[in-house]
């Protein structure tokens, strides 16, 4: 061999593409080792204890004893989930709840954002400061002051209590998210649109609430959720014949002693409601986003 094709070989073979093709087979075998890294396996066990309780609800929820044990596959729970009235009317009382004291927080919380935002006057920081405290204080403390508050003034408990309860603590998370979105505003936007003649009034319907519609949306959706979810504070303000989901589940399982195969019916139920509920509601977030 001359020297010209030892040149040529030596070439070749220090070309760019097998030298990027060697580090990314050299990667690739890191990659395989640290298949199993401590990371890793944290995140695996994490997930297998928050999602292995929910599989073992679901498959004997199919069970057709109420003990743990198997005794083949039924719907009869499933059935007498869709009998009982008094679920679906704590139920209904729920969603009443959640849906108004949802929209209430989410009109105040949303006109106090962009009041605090855009304004600026003494009490400001104040306000701020104060809005933060239900998200601060425990719950059984809301409850109970809440509770006095209504004795006090001679307001019978009711469904009307738990609906100024839950506004009361959904008010914080609606603040909060549409502040977030408020800090993330070009007000050069609002300054366009006052040079072109647009009123304050036209200004806040046509571009600051568009513009704020998924901190908005956001912090509706998070305050039925927690509305739905909440036991103690409505424990402390419901009366006679207005109890809500949370509270019937706590009664069925103190009176039965134990998660009834009814219960474990009805958590399939609302799990596979908010997954379908959660995607359709992402899905219009990402629209609403997009425009």
């Amino acid at each position: 061999m001359n020297f010209k094709a030892v040149v040529r070989s030596v070439i070749t073979s220090i070309r760019p593409g097998r030298v990027i093709q060697g580090e990314a087979a050299r990667h690739a075998r890191l990659a395989y080792r640290r298949r199993f890294s401590l990371s890793q396996t944290v995140f695996i066990v994490t997930i297998i204890f928050l999602f292995l309780p929910l599989l073992v609800l679901i498959l004997y929820s199919f069970n057709d004893s109420t003990s743990m044990h198997w005794n083949g596959f039924s719907l009869r729970w499933y059935e007498r989930l869709l009998s009982s009235r008094e679920l679906w009317r704590a139920f209904g009382n729920s969603l009443v709840v959640a849906v108004t004291s949802a929209a209430t927080a989410t009109v105040i919380g949303t006109i106090g954002a962009i009041g605090v935002n855009w304004y600026r006057f003494k009490l400001r920081n104040y306000v701020q400061t104060i809005s933060f405290l239900p998200m601060i204080l425990p719950e059984i403390i809301i409850g109970v002051s809440l509770s006095i508050f209504f004795a006090g003034l001679g307001i019978p408990l009711g469904l009307f209590t738990i609906y100024i309860a839950h506004t009361t603590f959904n008010l914080p998370f609606v603040f909060l998210m549409v502040m977030a979105r408020l800090d993330e505003f070009d007000f050069s936007i609002i300054e366009a649109a006052h040079d072109l003649g647009a009123s304050e009034r036209q200004t806040l319907f046509k571009v600051t609430l568009p513009i704020c519609m998924p901190g908005i949306m956001s912090g509706l959706l998070t305050a039925i959720t927690l509305s739905l979810e909440d036991f103690v504070i409505t424990f402390f303000v419901a009366g006679p014949g207005s109890s809500t989901l949370p509270i019937f589940i706590y009664s069925a399982i103190t009176r039965r002693g134990g998660v009834t195969p009814v219960i474990s019916a009805l958590s399939v139920v609302m799990i596979l409601g908010t997954v379908a509920l959660t995607t359709l509601l992402r899905n219009f977030l990402k629209y609403i986003a997009a425009k």
